[in-house]
């Protein structure tokens, strides 16, 4: 979830799987683990990978989760609330490795039932972070609050057109750019060179996608955490904030394709102003004095810095000796 840290993420993976493919449009048969499986390996290392159900009513996605490496977990109905059954399993499994595994530090659920509220709440307790995975349409909003982020799985639509479109509009990028209204930050800035990309997020929005445009809780934190700055903030932070805020934060639900669009929309508005340190971005205020520290390159010039002031030596103080003629006297 934070930026990229020298040690990696130990994260488990935990499926209450018929939550997953019950009314959510996700059939068994075409269930694809693998897109929200990327997403995790790009904050640390799935270590753990199970799954929970009666297999003997999902047999066609038994292969797909092994050829993931997911380890299934059968679970007969002996009474009638199988279901919360599996769910039990689930729950108890994943506190004996809380306890057992302490280098686990990333939990995930991927269920959007709320009867794992509790789970989450206890899981947090001890220090680990929680991460929820379910189908926007059949989770429940108290159990995204309970995680620390939520990742919403995508159900598959008739037909393979809308991957296609995807496919296109990715790989045609700025091809309609061009002929985009401009309109989508407000009408400021579309003429410092950006038109292209303005636009581009425009155009985007005819395929299905949603028009750009910045939600009001990542204004709020930008312009919060800049009041209280003392001096540049990494982007990281501010997505970090919003993550905190609303777990199921994804910018692309907005419009945008990389959190850096919606910081430029941002930069449009006159919220905030970017600036660059070698490799780095940075954000300060639209007003602030904030600017880009110097690189002291050989010789201590850069490219903005001054050349150091002269340091004064100090004179070097005598040391007397007493003439040796003197001695006696």
């Amino acid at each position: 979830m934070a930026g990229r840290t020298d040690e990696q993420h130990r994260i488990a993976l935990f499926i209450d799987f018929e939550n997953l493919v019950t009314n959510t449009g996700i059939s068994a048969s075409q269930f694809d683990l693998q897109p929200a499986l990327d997403q995790l390996l790009e904050q640390g290392k799935v270590v753990f990978r199970r799954a929970y159900c009666n297999w003997s009513r999902f047999e066609d996605a038994k292969q797909r989760l092994h050829d993931v490496g997911v380890e299934l977990v059968d679970v007969p109905p002996s009474t009638r609330a199988g279901k919360n059954s599996a769910d039990m399993r689930l729950v108890i499994d994943a506190l004996e490795l809380c306890y057992a595994r302490e280098q686990i530090d990333t939990f995930v659920i991927a269920s959007g039932d709320s009867d794992f509220c509790p789970l989450a709440y206890k899981l947090r307790e001890n220090g680990r972070t929680v991460i929820g995975l379910a189908v926007r349409e059949a989770s429940s909003q108290m159990f995204v609050r309970a995680c620390d982020q939520f990742i919403y799985m995508k159900p598959k639509h008739k037909g393979d057109g809308s991957h296609k479109e995807k496919d296109r509009d990715h790989g045609g990028r700025g091809a309609k750019g061009d002929e985009g209204k401009g309109g989508k930050r407000g009408g400021k800035g579309h003429d410092k060179g950006h038109e292209g990309k303005g636009a581009k997020e425009g155009a985007e929005s005819k395929g299905g996608k949603p028009k750009a445009e910045v939600p009001a809780v990542a204004r709020e934190v930008v312009q919060s955490l800049l009041r209280r700055a003392t001096g540049p903030l990494n982007p990281s932070l501010i997505k970090e904030t919003i993550v905190r805020k609303e777990p199921d934060f994804d910018e692309r639900d907005h419009g945008f394709s990389t959190f850096a669009r919606l910081l430029e929309a941002l930069e449009q508005e006159g919220v905030l102003r970017r600036i660059q340190q070698g490799r780095q971005g940075y954000i300060v205020g639209p007003d602030s004095d904030f600017s880009a520290p110097a690189h002291e390159g050989k010789g201590g010039k850069g490219r903005h810095g001054k050349a150091p002031a002269p340091v004064e030596e100090e004179e070097e103080e005598l040391e007397s000796y007493p003439d040796p003629d003197d001695e006696g006297l």
